[in-house]
């Protein structure tokens, strides 16, 4: 098994990745605009997978990829990012075990250098899981769980964990244990929701201040997430579903009202592709 680590105050996983690689924090070129944030939600069919470049026009980054969707496509968009030779994600975050979200992974950890790899601690069955625990070994990424109320800073930025609790993790349900997170950065709030649905909604809006200008959709558009009252709460601007072709019926119509009577701007990968935001 590859390193676990649990970290209550993630501070500290910074100043672990400081001490791992000097370069950690990789020098890339900045873009054309003084930009600060730039968010990816990257088409990746049906599945989910965003990036997150803090500190873009600085020179100096943070990189978070969330999520890897299915398969490999995940790859090539990112490639289209990065462009040849640039080879480092300083954090990988799963956030729950079910194959459209961590199976890209595996090809990830084979492409790029991973500072560090981010989940529950949850686990599956499923044979691909195995292979993504053998690629963090192998390639010797250190695990580090995190649950609700842990907390990653970079600079200004913070990205605050609100679900899930260590009792989350026992539930049958493997998207009530999806790793919720909420970005401030730059004076922007996004809230990144995995495959959440109207349970964990409910129990998140009542202890958090989901305020947020960007949302990541739950669970593809499912007819189970998006409820409407959780959409009052977060009161997005921008709202991004991650989805492919699929036999679910996702996104549900029913989803799609409740979006855009939200007030959001709604974009889907499988219709735009991959939605750039720069901020």
């Amino acid at each position: 098994m590859p390193n676990f680590f649990n970290a209550k105050d993630l501070v500290k996983i910074v100043l672990f990745l400081f001490l791992l690689n000097a370069s950690l924090w990789y020098k890339v070129l900045a873009f054309s605009a003084p930009q600060e944030t730039e968010y990816y939600f990257l088409d990746v069919g049906q599945g989910d997978s965003q990036l997150i470049i803090f500190g873009a026009g600085r020179g100096e980054t943070m990189r978070l990829l969330i999520d890897g969707g299915p398969g490999s496509k995940v790859i090539s968009s990112l490639g289209k990012i990065f462009g040849v030779g640039d080879k480092y994600i300083d954090l990988v975050l799963m956030t729950h075990p079910q194959l459209d979200h961590f199976g890209g992974l595996i090809d990830v950890l084979r492409t790029y250098e991973v500072g560090a790899f981010l989940g529950s601690g949850r686990g599956a069955s499923i044979s691909a899981y195995g292979a993504l625990i053998s690629e963090l070994k192998e390639r010797n990424v250190p695990y580090i769980i995190l649950d609700e109320g842990d907390e990653i800073k970079y600079r200004e930025t913070k990205i605050n964990v609100l679900s899930p609790a260590p009792e989350k993790l026992k539930s049958k349900e493997l998207n009530d244990t999806t790793i919720v997170l909420l970005s401030e950065s730059s004076g922007v709030r996004a809230l990144f929701t995995g495959d959440i649905g109207f349970k964990i909604e409910s129990e998140i809006m009542k202890k958090y201040d989901i305020n947020a200008d960007i949302l990541k959709v739950p669970h593809h558009g499912s007819r189970y997430s998006s409820g409407a009252s959780f959409l009052a709460e977060i009161s997005p601007k921008v709202a991004v579903i991650g989805v492919g072709k699929n036999s679910y019926g996702h996104p549900t119509e029913d989803t799609i009202s409740r979006i855009r009577k939200a007030g959001a701007l709604l974009y889907r990968t499988d219709r735009d592709g991959t939605i750039h935001i720069s901020l």
